[in-house]
């Protein structure tokens, strides 16, 4: 049975593949293109840092198709 989350949000399917963030982590059932937590506290998988590869922010608006470093999930 999937947990309810209040601040819950949906995440675009355009999201970038190397965009993680602490709720990826937690094991519970949920579709895949469902909810992130409500945690802000996201990372690049190219670099490990808050800022990508090209040196700017990363967070699930930042990382598009416009950057150069996006990778389609």
């Amino acid at each position: 049975m999937p947990l309810a989350n209040s601040g819950s949000k949906k995440v675009s399917m355009n999201r970038c593949a190397w965009l993680r963030w602490k709720g990826l982590y937690i094991q519970v059932e949920t579709a895949p293109e469902n909810d992130y937590s409500n945690d802000s506290a996201m990372w690049c998988h190219h670099t490990y840092k808050c800022v990508g590869p090209d040196g700017k922010v990363v967070d699930q608006f930042e990382c598009s198709p416009a950057r150069s470093c996006y990778e389609q999930l």
